[in-house]
C-alpha cells in the first residue's frame, strides 16, 4: 500500500501545470503532438474562442456539417419522451423543491450513472471526429470521454440553487463540457452562462466572494459582477443545434428556467489524470488499446 503522505504529495502534484502535463499525462501529450488533428475553419474559430474566452458557442451545421448524428439524437430524445412522459410529468411536479443536494428542477434521462455504450448515439456524438478533435486540441492531448446525458431542466420558481449559481467544476485543471440544445434556448429557459477569463488559460485571478453550499462554492450574481462585470458574461441563448463548449473549471453557471423548459445532450472530456468520480457504468470488457483518439477516450 502506498503512504498516505505519498498519495497526498501526487493529489497535490496534479495541480501544477507542469507534473499534471508532462507527469501524469505525458504519453496522451506525445500522441497529440505527433497526431496533431487539423480542424478546419470553424474549428480554429471555435478553439481560439474557447482557450481566449473559456467559451465558444457555434451550432450543428457549422461545426459538424451534414453529420446525420444530430437527427438520430433527436429522434432517440423524443422517444425517451413519449416512453416516460409519466416520469417526466412527475418530476416536473417536484421541480420546486427546495432541498439542498437534490437538483429537482433537473431530469437526467439516462439516470445518474449512464451505460457507456460505444455504439450508442450518446457515445458516437461525443466521440465524432471534430467534438473530439476540439477537445484534444484543447488540452493539448488525448482526452478521457467521462460523461455524456441528455439534461431536461424544468421551469420552476425556486430560489436558484446548487449548479443554478455560480461556481467552478473540479474535475480537472482543464474540461471541456459540451452543452447542446434540442431546443430553443432564450433568456426564460436558464441558458447556460460564463464568466470569461476565469479559466485557467484566462488572465482574470481574482476570485469572488462566496458561500457554502456543503463542501461547494456557491457565488452570486451581484458578487460574480464585482470580479466579472455582467456586461462581459457570455449567456448563451441559441436555436435548437446550438453547441457551447466550455472549460467549466472557469466560473458559469446555468439551468435557471422561470418560463420555459430547456433540453440538451452534454457530454464532458478531462484528462487520464483527471480525480473526477466515476459518472460511467463500464462494460465488463473495454475496447482494447491503441493509438486512436477514440479508444483512447473510452478507456477509463
Amino acid at each position: 500500500m502506498i503512504p498516505t503522505p505519498i498519495r497526498r504529495l501526487a493529489r497535490a502534484s496534479r495541480k501544477f501545470e507542469l507534473t499534471w502535463r508532462y507527469g501524469f499525462n505525458l504519453g496522451p501529450s506525445l500522441h497529440h503532438r505527433v497526431r496533431r488533428p487539423t480542424l478546419g475553419t470553424e474549428g480554429e474559430r471555435v478553439l481560439r474562442d474557447l482557450n481566449r474566452d473559456g467559451i465558444a458557442v457555434t451550432t450543428v451545421d457549422a461545426l459538424l456539417g451534414g453529420s446525420p448524428l444530430f437527427p438520430e439524437l433527436v429522434e432517440t430524445v423524443d422517444g425517451i419522451q413519449r416512453e416516460r412522459a409519466a416520469e417526466i410529468e412527475a418530476a416536473r411536479a417536484g421541480a420546486n423543491d427546495p432541498a439542498i443536494g437534490k437538483k429537482t428542477f433537473l431530469l437526467e434521462y439516462l439516470g445518474r450513472n449512464p451505460a457507456l455504450d460505444a455504439d450508442s448515439i450518446h457515445a458516437r456524438l461525443a466521440l465524432q471526429t471534430p467534438l473530439l478533435d476540439l477537445a484534444n486540441a484543447y488540452l493539448g492531448m488525448y482526452s478521457r470521454l467521462r460523461y455524456y446525458n441528455v439534461w431536461h431542466t424544468f421551469a420552476s420558481t425556486a430560489k436558484a440553487r446548487e449548479s443554478q449559481l455560480w461556481h467552478r467544476d473540479r474535475e480537472d485543471l482543464y474540461i471541456v463540457k459540451v452543452f447542446l440544445y434540442l431546443n430553443d434556448v432564450d433568456l426564460g429557459a436558464g441558458p447556460f452562462t460564463y464568466a470569461p477569463g476565469t479559466h485557467r488559460k484566462g488572465r482574470l485571478r481574482t476570485e469572488p466572494a462566496f458561500h457554502l453550499e456543503g463542501r461547494v462554492k456557491r457565488t452570486v450574481d451581484d458578487q460574480m459582477a464585482a470580479v466579472v462585470p455582467r456586461d462581459r458574461w457570455v449567456t448563451a441563448t441559441g436555436a435548437r443545434g446550438t453547441i457551447v463548449l466550455a472549460d467549466t473549471n472557469g466560473y458559469h453557471r446555468g439551468g435557471l428556467a422561470r418560463e420555459h423548459d430547456r433540453v440538451m445532450y452534454t457530454c464532458m472530456y478531462t484528462s487520464q489524470a483527471s480525480q473526477s468520480e466515476e459518472f460511467f457504468v463500464r462494460p465488463a470488457s473495454p475496447p482494447p488499446r491503441s493509438g486512436d483518439p477514440r479508444a483512447f477516450a473510452l478507456h477509463r
